[in-house]
């Protein structure tokens, strides 16, 4: 098979990240995870599994991943987040892809489905965004921007059926511990205009809401849907707050 490097950053993912890395056992030749500093045993975890663990101070989204692209061994990158794993489909998609004698493609997206803490499976109609996630290093690169930690298509991108499951949070109170430290990024890296900031202020939240309830579907997740949708839609609010300095 063509050899894969599998690229992990984590902080504290004890308890996630042993699923990211087992729904790769062989399927790539190398895990990598980069850990910023975990005191929950996400390191010796990772070693436990048959990861290499290498340590960088954090600096950032897109810098860290660049970081896990430079020690990685392999030219070809399969990157997951310490909260993500792959489905049996896409498994097996990957499989068929690097069985070949060569890589049909430089670069390759897939559907990234968010699970509800304390669920195996999505909730009907789950939430999805599109990520590049296997990619060949000397084509395209992770962004250095320290909130936008993207891949950019090259022309030959190709789009896979599978799914990468995304358990992007423990509860919602971690999705505001996350969020506000996120935003402070975006404020340091970001200069927006106070006019428009405050044109948005009194409409943010209802809109948002409709975008996460209706639009990004968890009117079907049932009474923790709403309750995530309120969450969320609170703290794109916030995000304004924060960016406006208040």
């Amino acid at each position: 098979m063509i050899p894969v490097s599998c690229t992990i950053i984590a902080r504290n993912e004890a308890d996630r990240v042993g699923r990211a890395i087992e729904s790769v056992r062989g399927l790539v030749d190398e895990v990598v995870v980069v850990d910023s500093g975990s005191t929950d045993g996400t390191q010796a975890l990772a070693e436990r599994l048959g990861a290499r663990v290498v340590h960088n101070d954090w600096v950032g989204y897109g810098p860290q991943k660049r970081f896990a692209e430079d020690v990685a061994k392999h030219d070809i990158i399969l990157n997951l987040d310490a909260d993500e794993f792959l489905s049996a489909e896409l498994r097996e998609e990957i499989r068929a892809l690097l069985s070949g004698p060569s890589l049909p493609a430089k670069t390759y997206k897939m559907r990234v489905t968010l699970v509800y803490p304390h669920r195996e499976t999505p909730a009907p109609f789950a939430d999805s965004t599109i990520c590049l996630r296997l990619y060949d290093r000397r084509a395209a690169r992770f962004s250095p921007s320290l909130v936008h930690d993207n891949v950019p298509e090259t022309p030959d991108c190709m789009m896979l059926r599978g799914r990468v499951m995304h358990r992007s949070y423990r509860g919602l109170a971690d999705v505001v511990r996350k969020e506000l430290a996120y935003f402070e990024l975006q404020k340091r890296e970001k200069s927006k205009s106070r006019a428009v900031l405050l044109a948005r202020l009194p409409i943010e939240f209802p809109w948002q809401f409709f975008r996460y309830y209706i639009l990004n579907r968890h009117v079907f997740g049932g009474a923790y849907g709403f309750a995530a949708a309120t969450v969320a839609a609170f703290m794109r609010w916030m995000r304004i707050a924060i960016l406006l300095g208040w």
